[in-house]
């Protein structure tokens, strides 16, 4: 991973949209600052599609996409966008599954959860959990404490003998039936709303994150940032970012937000 400072001018100038992860991207020791929210709207002022691509449920996406100096929102790992039309007052909503197999999945989830916390001491369903339309998040360091590493591979474990997709993000172990994921909803939403070809254009958008889950967006885009708390996950990121802030969480993010502007 590069220093920040090496993403070049010319590079910089042709950005066009931000996509960003949420917790620990955007997020602070669990609270969004008013840094990081200030820098998502001067963003948006200076013309850049903010869309933040999180694991976070429906119920906080829905909140996002109305309230937040923000283009739309993909959450639950892909499993959905949400584009608020404020000219028109809509909502709208796209999701990978449709809402009979969302229903079917839930009841099965909640089977695979109980016996995940028979299997893991000191693990607990999401706080978040009774806003979700399609996953399953396993906490291990949000509101309980951290769990060891072990731990959360056994998590992982435990879903995909369950026959999930199962991703780790800063606080949460996100399982779900299908083989979506962020990227494949990113690629969806620039397509059906923004009327864009995303293989085409991913040289005009940068992704930030900074967890595996975020793997697939390293992966295909050529400008990606992870912030400075990335460094936590070494050897267990299947793609690394091409550049790492100095700064951790919200602050990585609000560097690179200033370099992205000063560069226009």
């Amino acid at each position: 991973m590069l220093p920040l400072s090496e993403f070049p001018i010319k590079e910089r100038r042709a950005v066009r949209g931000v996509l960003c992860d949420f917790d620990d991207t955007l997020t602070t020791g669990g609270r969004l600052t008013a840094d990081a929210y200030a820098a998502m709207e001067r963003l948006e002022r200076a013309g850049l599609q903010v869309v933040p691509i999180t694991g976070r449920p429906a119920g906080w996406c829905d909140h996002i996409a109305r309230m937040w100096p923000v283009a739309a929102v993909v959450g639950e790992n892909g499993a959905f966008s949400f584009r608020y039309d404020r000219s028109r007052r809509v909502m709208k909503r796209a999701f990978a599954d449709d809402a009979a197999t969302r229903a079917a999945n839930r009841e099965r989830l909640r089977a695979i959860a109980a016996d995940i916390l028979r299997a893991v001491p000191g693990c607990a369903i999401a706080a978040d959990q009774h806003y979700r339309e399609t996953d399953l998040a396993i906490d291990y360091c949000e509101d309980v404490a951290r769990l060891p590493r072990e731990a959360v591979d056994r998590i992982v474990a435990l879903m995909q003998a369950r026959g999930l997709t199962a991703k780790v993000s800063s606080i949460h172990v996100n399982g779900w039936f299908g083989a979506y994921d962020k990227l494949a909803a990113t690629r969806r939403l620039v397509r059906e709303e923004f009327r864009a070809d995303l293989d085409a254009s991913r040289e005009s958008y940068v992704f930030v994150g900074d967890s595996p889950n975020d793997a697939p967006m390293f992966a295909f885009f050529p400008h990606t940032i992870g912030v400075a708390n990335i460094r936590e996950f070494a050897g267990r990121l299947e793609h690394e970012p091409r550049y790492v802030t100095s700064a951790a969480s919200g602050a990585g993010f609000c560097e690179a937000a200033e370099l992205l502007l000063a560069g226009r």
